[in-house]
């Protein structure tokens, strides 16, 4: 992964923060920033939902500091943030279903957490602010494609949240002059995504149970589709994010997508086609909370920050069958 550069720029004197940055995505984002030689990388995470063998590879390189700790202490991120030039902010409680068990805690991570990082980040003067949105937020609007300002009212506690996120940045931006850029994703995928716990995302779920030769289940009748996102173009999003000039492009909010609709019947389909397994998959209720159809007008991102997503649905789950398999070694029972 990340064969050719997302930047121009020289990064070998900036140091950077990943909140989250052993999660799924912030772990990409820190291996992208390791690879091209980034002055320092900082990781803030307190272990909850990332896992420290994400960043294993690197906790003895000179150039990179893990910080155990949670976004929702004020005083944390004012640590963290000291002497940082970029922030990419990817620590959250994500899942639609457990923000509506816990939504208590959703709030704390994902708007006390998000409020704190941003004011830490406007007071350490940090060049700008990169954070992860979500293609949630379009809630109960059913326009396709989904453009960035035409939204819907939230349906869960985690889409108001992220909903909320958005405000703040916009405010802060309108009143203290910080350079923040938001990123709705869409359905990221990709190594380092975990298939185990209650809140698991869809395609990791999906593989494990191939691997293990398992039929996994599928909530509601299958046709509902999503733009899947493989997570090197949520990476390359960022890193343009982060370091774009184009006019404009700091203060507004981009879809984060490949372009592409994909029910999850086909996507099933697909992996079963890939593993070359005989299993068919277990349908049950509909989930509370989901958005029914979803696919992004990239074009803005396109423009003002230069996003151009290489890897297709198909290649990224090639390459991330493969990484399962790899790192959680079962063989498929036909």
């Amino acid at each position: 992964m990340y064969e050719t550069p997302f930047h121009t720029d020289d990064i070998s004197g900036s140091t950077f923060l990943i909140t989250g940055g052993a999660g799924f995505v912030g772990s990409n984002i820190v291996a992208y920033l390791m690879k091209y030689g980034a002055g320092k990388v900082c990781v803030l995470d307190n272990l909850c939902e990332g896992k420290i063998q994400n960043i294993e590879p690197f906790l003895n390189e000179p150039n990179f500091e893990f910080i155990n700790g949670d976004i929702s202490n004020a005083e944390t991120c004012k640590q963290a943030c000291a002497g940082v030039d970029y922030i990419s902010h990817q620590a959250a409680l994500g899942s639609v279903p457990r923000s509506l068990e816990t939504p208590l805690l959703t709030n704390e991570a994902n708007v006390t957490g998000f409020l704190n990082m941003l004011t830490a980040a406007k007071d350490a003067k940090v060049k700008r602010f990169v954070y992860a949105s979500s293609s949630s937020v379009y809630g109960d609007s059913l326009k396709l494609p989904k453009v960035e300002e035409h939204i819907g009212d939230p349906l869960s506690p985690y889409a108001a949240s992220k909903f909320v996120n958005e405000v703040y940045a916009g405010v802060y931006a309108l009143n203290y002059g910080i350079e923040v850029v938001g990123l709705r994703y869409f359905n990221i995928f990709g190594p380092n995504q975990k298939p185990d716990g209650p809140y698991a995302a869809v395609i990791p779920l999906f593989m494990d149970a191939l691997l293990k030769g398992k039929s996994p289940f599928i909530n509601g009748d299958g046709e509902q589709s999503r733009d899947f996102t493989f997570v090197e173009n949520a990476v390359q999003a960022n890193i343009r994010a982060m370091f774009s000039q184009v006019p404009g492009a700091a203060g507004k909010v981009y879809n984060i997508a490949f372009g592409e609709r994909t029910t999850i019947n086909q996507l099933y389909f697909t992996l079963k086609e890939i593993v070359g397994s005989n299993i068919d998959p277990t349908y049950r209720e509909a989930r509370k909370g989901d958005v029914r159809d979803s696919l992004a007008d990239i074009s803005k991102a396109r423009a003002y920050l230069g996003y151009d997503p290489k890897v297709s649905i198909r290649d990224g789950l090639d390459i991330t069958i493969k990484w399962f398999a790899e790192h959680y070694g079962n063989q498929v029972t036909q």
